[in-house]
């Protein structure tokens, strides 16, 4: 995705901020489609991974058109380590989901920007901020209460997985920033028919039943809406209250999660996640009002 300047139309704003916190909404759906799906991991990302690459696909020839085809469409090498990576990242989450709970999922997730600051400054020597540092600190806590509460319990291996595709869709976020001429959208449309040809030719993708593949096709529908939503909102909003509202997934994850699951996670899981939403929204919230007041002075 690429960063993009605040609108200075406040109907542009108003629209950026009810596309990005539509995709936070749609977003939040994925764990209660994953469990919904009686078929495995491998099957769900095949063929999520099919309609959703079709749909964005078709939004990328769009945009592309609009533009005057000057939005390229060559990957090069970064662009297929994006689809690889994204790839290998999506199957990890949509197995966590069905090894724990829906909300030690998408708390654990919600750590991913902490992760990326670290990985960046590891790796690129990026400056790792105090207040970053700090937030990451109290998530950590968070999730490690999370975490612990898993041990002698199916769950653990689930919050795993979590943590794996957490760290990396933080890497994801690194190589985005740093590979800024690859056409990320596409990359990820590419990832997602990776995962088709994989569960393909690993998995007998035709094996499931009816109920099932409607529920495939609105999961891979899903997909690809809250990933246009997102791509179109925050073109219109500073990436700071981009950030904000995306944050907003994980309330609706949860949310959904007890409203069509009646999944209620143990008192562990609610206590850490807790922790966790706090310093993430604290996070976020102080780059918005910083972002805001230099709008301001300017």
């Amino acid at each position: 995705m690429t960063d993009v300047a605040a609108a200075t139309d406040p109907a542009e704003r108003t629209l950026g901020i009810i596309l990005v916190s539509s995709s936070a909404a749609v977003f939040g759906l994925t764990g209660v489609l994953t469990k919904s799906i009686h078929a495995d991991p491998l099957t769900i990302t095949c063929w999520r991974g099919f309609v959703g690459s079709i749909l964005i696909t078709l939004y990328v020839l769009w945009r592309r058109h609009r533009s005057g085809n000057r939005e390229t469409l060559r990957l090069g090498w970064r662009g297929w380590l994006l689809a690889v990576e994204g790839a290998l990242a999506s199957i990890a989450f949509i197995s966590a989901f069905k090894f724990t709970f829906v909300a030690n999922v998408a708390v654990i997730y919600a750590t991913s920007p902490f992760i990326a600051a670290l990985l960046a400054w590891v790796l690129v020597r990026e400056p790792f901020r105090l207040q970053t540092m700090a937030a990451a600190a109290v998530s950590l806590f968070g999730v490690a209460v999370m975490v612990w509460s898993g041990f002698g319990t199916g769950n653990l291996f689930g919050d795993g997985l979590a943590l794996l595709m957490t760290i990396g869709s933080a890497l994801y976020m690194i190589m985005v920033r740093a590979f800024r001429d690859t056409p990320a959208v596409w990359a990820g449309a590419v990832s997602a028919f990776l995962l088709f040809v994989l569960g393909w030719f690993v998995t007998d993708p035709l094996a499931v039943s009816s109920r099932d593949a409607v529920l495939l096709a609105t999961f891979g529908a899903s997909f690809a809406l809250a990933s246009i939503l997102w791509t179109e909102g925050s073109r219109l909003i500073p990436a700071p209250e981009s950030g904000l509202l995306g944050s907003a997934e994980v309330p609706f994850a949860i949310l959904f999660a007890f409203l069509f699951l009646a999944e209620i996670p143990p008192m562990a899981s609610m206590i850490g996640g807790t922790i966790v939403l706090a310093a993430v929204f604290a996070h976020a919230g102080r780059d918005w009002l910083a972002a805001k007041q230099r709008a301001t002075d300017t």
